[in-house]
């Protein structure tokens, strides 16, 4: 089992007493799908050479490339993930997490069967992309006040298994499933197809042991599923050098008594 946190490569010498396993970059400001690969050649090399792996990346599609509604265009976004799925493999990324509640948001009016539809169809176009690069992308469920489209593991798994593909899987984050009062079970349920899981407590998104939240019940759904993969950290921080010190802590002390 790996433990992580979602942090750019810029601040890791912040979070390095806390001796993460890995961190999760953000792919639009990390590998700058809309900008020449001369951009950032110098930032993959840098991510290659890091101390700590950025093994995954976080924040998919901006806001403004919808892919429900009536204003998608499928070649754009094809294009975006023809650009961004090398570049992630590239910088040694092995997963690619697709929440972008913006983008996916279902317009007031529409259909939301036929806003899931389109979803789908992305995830399927994706799929072979994402095999050719050799990467992982994984459906985030979000809640409901961040979109209104895929709000629980249940629906994220039905999009991913609906997608057909290997390299198209589900992210469980713990937080959003807190959020949307979703007990643990549904993890058990859905959980061959986890490929990664976020985690931050519930009332104000902070890091474990701000609160006192205990995940040992989630925890425990993750190792029945036999889940030994990756676990980032996705929080709110007012001093994230100590907190995630303290979070880590926490974090791995709770999953050893799950």
């Amino acid at each position: 089992m790996q433990f992580g946190i979602c942090v750019g490569l810029a601040q890791l010498e912040e979070v390095l007493p806390a001796k993460p396993d890995f961190i999760e970059e953000h792919i639009q400001n990390f590998l700058k799908p809309g900008e020449p690969d001369a951009a950032v050649a110098e930032t993959i090399a840098r991510a290659r050479k890091s101390p700590v792996p950025v093994a995954a990346a976080n924040c998919f599609l901006p806001g403004s490339l919808k892919c429900t509604g009536p204003e998608v265009n499928l070649e754009a976004l094809l294009q975006y993930a023809s650009v961004t799925f090398p570049r992630a493999k590239a910088a040694g990324m092995e997963v690619l997490v697709f929440g972008s509640g913006g983008a996916r948001r279902c317009p007031d009016g529409f259909d939301r069967k036929k806003a899931f539809g389109q979803f789908v169809e992305l995830l399927r176009k994706l799929g072979p992309i994402a095999g050719k690069a050799g990467v992982i992308v994984v459906v985030e469920p979000l809640n409901r006040s961040e979109t209104n489209l895929i709000n629980s593991v249940a629906e994220g798994a039905e999009a991913a298994r609906a997608a057909a593909h290997p390299n198209i899987q589900l992210l469980a984050d713990i937080f959003h499933m807190l959020r949307e009062n979703e007990p643990a079970g549904e993890i058990a349920k859905h959980g061959k197809l986890l490929r990664h899981v976020h985690l931050a407590e519930k009332e104000k998104r902070t890091a474990p042991g701000v609160m006192g939240d205990d995940f040992r019940p989630y925890f425990a759904a993750l190792k029945k599923t036999g889940y030994d993969r990756r676990l980032s950290l996705e929080c709110n921080w007012t001093n994230r050098k100590e907190e995630c010190l303290r979070a880590m802590q926490v974090m791995r002390s709770q999953w050893k008594e799950a």
